[in-house]
């Protein structure tokens, strides 16, 4: 018995390439001879049929994309391709669309795994940033939207797996080079940055000793450059005046940024299958990221100012009672001009062997090593026209809402890119540190808080992971289930934080010598233009060179500021799981049914080391800290497809799934506090906040129920229900904190009472997520034969949720748009090719970084965009001369639609609003 009879189509699929999928659904039939035109089907088309396969033969709810060759992913970015899928969209970081959510949910509720292993990540947390991944060494991608349960990773979203490709699978040798030229839609915003890159990549797979062994290896190199026009609020205090509530604008930031980043990634993948029974599999991949960023601007104090707000030039919106526009008179700013470097190494392992002991029984081994490494070096250097508050020329500055996105428009008076005027040193008293204070002996005089000059944020991230799994399977021949699998699998997980910052005073300042610097004539790049904001020209100096020639003296703020002790922390993870499997394939009438049934027992120990900081006369004193924690999780699941006929299928999964605690929640670094006298509402003397790290994870009970057509090689239409039943998220809120041995930081002493009341994350809360999946390929073909290579992908989700947290207070997730659209059409045939594409969501929460690199959640508008590729493969246009030669065109977001976020609720009250213009891409691929 089989799920589907063989046809013209499953032929023609094994024609394409793609015959492991028909071979599979097909394989105790004798196949028939048909009379059938066999038509290869190559280039974006022959990746959809490959796409739309895994779908349809899988035996999960599940969304794939697929390369032809290694390196021709149907998108320039992994995240870019994934964000496309039903369901599916991304966040955009920079310009780059990086994180991924899945139904609604960010992306620290799914899994990453790269060939089946959970992935490190380059962040303070778990969600993977998919720009560190190149899709040019990617063979494919698969979204599991059910689990079951012989995966490996967690999510309550799902698993993102990237695979590489397998070279044995290939059956000849393959060797190919791409190359991109890369162009910003901006002309250079910074005098020395860049708006124009590359990318190239070299593949190479082959087979040798009789098809027994197979390689493959690939290098990619990229220089991309982006850049950004930039508004950026500091917030919108309130004030009553009259009995009447306003609001106003506290202060901005706009600036312009220009970004290269550069990465050099290899992929190489050794596959031994030395007799029919054994394959062995090392894979590894290395990738050398460092992202270079260049910023300059203006931070303009407006009523967090000196300067004194004219009130007769104010307008109000009656409605919000915002004041859209004013003037403030003597008013003094900061000229900033920024450098950033972030800079990440990331290495994996990975060791797989699969040994069929004989008809029956069935041995797998696998392990993997992986790590990575991130550094940031964040430097902000100040200048202006005078130092602190009280000195210098000032400026009469107002600014103006229009009621869009785009942030405020100023005036000014002053010239900003006059080196005579503008001078490094710190412009406004923003160096309330102690230490700098004592260093400099400002307490006391008219300098007092002065000293700053400039801030270095450089916090450091190592994130190490080890998995080891052994399973075993054995073929059963009944009337319901064809195998059982079994196993047990072992992950430990490390990953710290380093947090450091540095304050920055120019080397000769002193009490005596309290001015301001002129910018050496050596490190002056000329000047940037602010006029997107109406603040005319700014002087553009090499921050970075400064630094490093040591015109700064830097002075390390953790010795006075304690966040820095706090946000440096440990954690571990081991994890344990141990699982059983049983794979259905049984009749139901004469309807097929195929699928699995099977349940995972997960072990977890885990466990943070941090610091308890407090401040005792002016310095940071710090207690060691070290708490453990134990759970476990029984996680059943179920997964059923029905198949109607040859081109029908009903399916059907449930499961209980668990996403995992944030790491920088669950850590044991707390700011600790001690009341000799008055004791909190709990009646405990001691007052902590930060991390909790006995946070267990998230929990629910998801459904999924989708109707599947397959109407054609490349068509097919997809409608899909999903529902979760969340029974245990996280929130804010208190727990019990245990004190004992650590010393009251204001006395040195051990207090009596032990018990401290914590404030930070916690679990509890629950409610429900439901949504609906429409998915539709359709070849123009099926209307008409003179259509040929003509389609169109579009998909439509729907998500609606009901949470609130364990106070009965209602919760927005982060992540979540109600509405996700994706449209593709294109046309491919006798090497011609072209697309255009769109994706596009709603208004979400999503978290962005902060003051200090922190992670801060914020209200994003919903946006829309759209980018176009056109494209020729000369092999398919008949050019011998040209064969294996294709070249391809690309203009990404067409529309240079912006990224923009909100303070509040008020849409007039703008925090972001980022202009990333577009980018152009010409590139070409040979294959020999």
């Amino acid at each position: 018995m089989s799920m589907f009879k063989p046809s013209i189509l499953t032929l023609a699929l094994t024609a394409a390439g793609l015959s492991s999928f028909a071979t599979a659904a097909a394989q105790e039939n004798t196949i028939k001879k048909e009379d059938v035109e066999i038509i290869e089907v190559k280039g974006f088309r022959g990746s959809l049929v490959e796409s739309i396969n895994t779908k349809r033969f899988s035996t999960q709810v599940v969304e794939s994309i697929s390369a032809e060759d290694i390196g021709k992913l149907p998108d320039s970015s992994i995240a870019e391709s994934i964000a496309r899928l039903p369901g599916l969209t991304a966040q955009r970081l920079d310009g780059r669309a990086s994180r991924v959510s899945v139904r609604g949910f960010s992306e620290n509720e799914s899994a990453t795994t790269f060939n089946g292993r959970e992935q490190v990540s380059i962040g303070d947390n778990r969600g993977v940033e998919f720009d560190l991944y190149p899709s040019e060494i990617m063979s494919g991608v698969t979204v599991y939207k059910t689990p079951n349960a012989s995966l490996d990773a967690e999510g309550i979203a799902g698993v993102i797996d990237m695979q590489t490709v397998k070279p044995l699978s290939k059956g000849e040798r393959v060797i190919m080079f791409n190359g991109q030229l890369e162009q910003t839609g901006f002309d250079k915003l910074n005098p020395d940055g860049n708006d124009s890159g590359y990318r190239g990549t070299i593949s190479y797979i082959d087979q040798f000793a009789d098809d027994t062994i197979g390689v493959a290896f690939a290098y990619n190199k990229m220089s991309s450059p982006n850049q950004e026009k930039r508004w950026n609020s500091w917030g919108y205090p309130e004030f009553e005046a009259a009995g009447e509530q306003y609001s106003i604008l506290g202060g901005a930031k706009p600036y312009v940024r220009s970004s290269t980043l550069e990465r050099d990634s290899a992929m190489f993948v050794l596959e031994a299958a030395p007799t029919d029974r054994l394959n062995m599999t090392f894979d590894a991949l290395y990738v050398d990221f460092s992202d270079e960023k260049i910023l300059r601007g203006i931070e303009v104090p407006f009523a967090w100012g000196q300067g004194t707000i004219d009130a007769s030039s104010a307008e109000i919106d009656e409605s919000s009672g915002f004041i859209t526009s004013a003037v403030t008179q003597g008013q003094r700013v900061v000229v900033r001009n920024d450098y950033e470097e972030r800079n990440a190494e990331l290495t994996q392992f990975g060791f797989n062997t699969k040994y069929d002991i004989n008809d029956s029984w069935s041995l797998e081994f696998d392990a993997s090593v992986s790590e990575v490494k991130r550094q940031i070096w964040s430097i902000e250097s100040y200048s202006g026209t005078g130092r602190g508050d009280a000195n210098g020329v000032a400026d009469n500055i107002g600014y103006a809402f229009d009621g869009g996105n785009t942030g405020a428009q100023f005036s000014h008076e002053l010239d900003y890119s006059d080196y005579d005027l503008i001078q490094l040193g710190g412009p406004l008293s923003w160096g309330a540190s102690s230490a700098l204070n004592d260093k400099y002996g400002l307490m006391g005089t008219a300098y007092e808080n002065t000293a700053q000059d400039g801030f270095i944020n450089a916090p450091e991230i190592n994130d190490e992971l080890q998995t080891l799994k052994l399973a075993a399977s054995k073929a059963l021949e009944n009337e319901y289930f064809s195998k059982v699998s079994f196993g047990v699998s072992y992950r430990d997980r490390e990953k710290s934080k380093l947090s450091e910052g540095y304050y920055m005073t120019l080397k000769d300042f002193s009490l005596a010598n309290p001015g301001m610097l002129a910018i050496p004539e050596q490190y002056r790049e000329g000047s940037a233009s602010l006029d997107f904001i109406g603040m005319g020209n700014m002087v553009a100096y090499d921050t970075n060179g400064l630094v490093n020639d040591g015109y700064y003296d830097l002075l390390q703020e953790s010795l006075t500021n304690q966040k820095h002790k706090t946000q440096s922390w440990t954690v571990q993870e081991e994890v344990i799981a141990v699982f059983a499997q049983l794979d259905i394939n049984a009749e139901i009438g004469s309807i097929p049914v195929t699928g699995n049934i099977g349940a995972r027992y997960v072990q977890t120990d885990q466990s943070s080391q941090g610091s308890a900081a407090n401040t005792v006369n002016g310095l940071v004193v710090v207690t060691p800290t070290d708490v453990s924690h134990d759970y476990s999780h029984f996680l059943p699941s179920i997964n059923l497809s029905f198949a109607i006929d040859e081109e029908q299928t009903i399916r059907f999964g449930a499961a209980k799934t668990i996403s995992r605690a944030r790491l920088d929640e669950m850590n044991a670094s707390i700011n600790a506090t001690y009341s000799q006298t008055q004791p909190d509402d709990n009646g405990n003397f001691w007052s902590i906040s930060g991390g909790n790290p006995k946070l267990e994870p998230k929990e629910a009970t998801g459904f999924d129920l989708s109707y599947e057509n397959y109407f054609d090689a490349e068509g097919y239409f997809a409608a899909a229900f999903f529902y979760k039943d969340i029974t245990q998220w996280i929130f804010d809120g208190t727990y019990d904190v245990d004190m004992t041995g650590v010393a009251d930081p204001s006395t040195g002493e051990i207090p009596a009472t032990s018990t401290g009341t914590g404030s930070g994350k916690v679990n509890g809360g629950e409610g429900d997520l439901w949504g609906y999946e429409l998915s539709l390929s359709l070849p123009f073909s099926v209307f008409h034969p003179s259509l040929e290579g003509f389609g169109l992908i579009a998909s439509h989700t729907g998500v609606e949720q009901d949470l609130s947290d364990q106070n009965g207070n209602e919760y927005e997730l982060p992540g979540l748009s109600d509405q996700i659209d994706s449209l593709t059409f294109y046309y491919e045939h006798s090497g011609f090719q072209a697309r255009t594409s769109m994706r596009k969501r709603s208004d979400f929460k999503g978290d962005v970084y902060g003051l200090g690199f922190e992670t801060t959640q914020v209200d994003i508008k919903g946006e829309t965009i759209w980018d176009a590729q056109l494209g020729y493969d000369f092999s398919e246009g008949g050019f011998d001369s040209l064969a294996g030669l294709s070249v391809t065109f690309q203009v990404q977001n067409i529309t240079e639609e912006p990224f923009v976020s909100l303070q509040g609720d008020n849409d007039l009250q703008i925090r972001d609003y980022q202009d990333y213009g577009r980018t152009f891409l010409l590139g070409f691929s040979y294959k020999l």
